[in-house]
């Protein structure tokens, strides 16, 4: 059974509510990467909610997008690794998932009858309305990374590159194209098929 280490996230350990909620989610069996994830999520918000004399049973929507406003804005040494949302900041991911562990800790107060609403909503899709309808929008958008695909010229460069490599390399190189195999994958069958002449 997942832990939280109390340690890491202060605010929330004092918090009887937030302490409550997360014990609840490491009972449920979480992983622990996923309780940290979570501990550090509410840990920052109680902290950013504290410097604005604003308590999570009074929070408005409107202090929680001065928040999305915060982690959107707020340095990260890591950003020129990450897609951001445009104006700097912490990722459009790590965004994301601060967002969803403060909307589930809200699901949680209403459900205990602290709050009467959820002041972090979520994006809600309604039938029939896919085409053309209104949609209703989470706080901010998704972003998604494409996959890079190589052009012509760079094609080249591969293959070239790949021209006096051993013919186990060329084989893999051509597998993995023919088949969009990824390195794991690659591998796997790779180790099937020496145990297969092996055994043969």
């Amino acid at each position: 059974m997942s832990i939280p280490r109390w340690d890491r996230y202060p605010l929330v350990a004092q918090s009887p509510d937030a302490r409550s909620w997360l014990t609840i989610q490491a009972n449920l069996g979480l992983s622990q990467n996923t309780i940290e994830a979570y501990g550090r999520a509410l840990e920052d918000f109680l902290s950013f909610s504290a410097s604005q004399s604003v308590t999570p049973e009074i929070a408005t929507r409107a202090h929680v997008a001065t928040y999305v406003h915060d982690l959107a804005t707020r340095k990260n040494s890591r950003q020129a690794e990450k897609l951001t949302i445009p104006g700097a900041g912490l990722s459009n991911a790590t965004i994301q998932q601060r967002l969803t562990a403060i909307r589930l800790y809200y699901d949680y107060l209403m459900e205990e009858g602290r709050r009467g609403d959820n002041p972090v909503g979520r994006g809600r899709y309604t039938p029939g309305k896919a085409f053309g309808g209104k949609r209703e929008r989470g706080l901010i958008p998704h972003y998604h990374k494409l996959p890079w695909l190589p052009n012509e010229e760079q094609w080249r460069a591969v293959l070239a590159a790949a021209r006096p490599e051993p013919m186990r390399n060329r084989v893999m190189l051509a597998m993995s194209y023919d088949a969009a195999l990824r390195r794991e994958e690659l591998c796997s069958s790779l180790r099937r098929s020496s145990c297969a002449v092996t055994t043969s």
